[in-house]
């Protein structure tokens, strides 16, 4: 049972975004909603991406997912970490229930399948800086003609059908949990915890040739070498031979 998991779990009906729902309750009533505290849907109508992205899937199609964290052992300079340890467990829940097919995490948190998106997740400070909800999707049974990009797939369509709600879930929240627990008892540390090696050996991203556009509209290719203790990705450019470190953006995989 996911619940198992959590330190609280809700399930709404429909709601129109978990992030949004989760991080009021959180700033609100902090005493009920505590660290590792989760909120899901199969029906979100209002569901925000990366940049401010919207998406959304019929009922049942989707599952949304948002936990808020409010770690005591490091503080928000090791925030950067935390979306790609969520990434990381969806990567490891996707893997474990689809076999035919490789499963890794593009940096910096969505995960694919054969190169096509299945999972996108997104992260909120809250105001105080002292917790963060981390929110993700996961398209559950949509056909190819039903999901938003060409590039995109979904479980149905990799033959993971007939599961409820919770067999997913648990998946997902076990992983999560056992990483965001040696994260913490190693005070946030990426290297003791061991987190930065799992993350480089998932990511899809290392080793691949990019092209990083960045939230000012300017672009930059390379080829993507690792993580810095930030979580930042590696780039490193050819003429002249630099290596730049990449906070936000949107990366794109070249063909080689």
């Amino acid at each position: 049972m996911s619940s198992e998991f959590a330190s609280r779990i809700e399930y709404l009906p429909v709601t129109g975004s978990t992030n949004t729902d989760l991080l009021a309750l959180a700033t609100t009533n902090p005493e009920i909603w505590t660290d590792f505290s989760v909120l899901l849907t199969d029906n979100q109508t209002a569901g925000r991406g990366r940049l401010d992205r919207q998406w959304e899937a019929k009922p049942g199609a989707g599952l949304a997912v948002s936990v808020f964290l409010r770690p005591t052992s490091f503080g928000i300079e090791n925030f950067g970490w935390l979306p790609l340890l969520a990434g990381l467990a969806m990567t490891n829940a996707v893997a474990s229930l689809i076999e035919d097919s490789p499963v890794s995490l593009k940096w910096p948190n969505d995960v694919l399948v054969a190169g096509e998106k299945i999972s996108g997740l997104l992260a909120e400070v809250l105001p105080d800086g002292k917790g963060v909800i981390i929110g993700a999707g996961l398209n559950l049974s949509q056909t190819k003609d039903e999901l938003p990009i060409a590039t995109a797939t979904s479980l149905a369509l990799h033959g993971v059908r007939n599961f409820e709600l919770d067999d997913i879930l648990v998946r997902y929240l076990a992983a999560f949990r056992n990483l965001y627990e040696d994260f913490c008892e190693s005070q946030g540390d990426p290297e003791s915890s061991g987190l930065r090696k799992a993350v480089q050996d998932a990511s899809s991203t290392i080793g691949s040739a990019v092209r990083v556009l960045l939230p000012d509209g300017s672009e930059f290719s390379g080829k993507a070498v690792g993580l810095d203790v930030s979580g930042r990705l590696l780039v490193a450019l050819s003429d002249p031979l630099e290596i730049r470190a990449v906070a936000a953006g949107d990366i794109q995989h070249l063909r080689q």
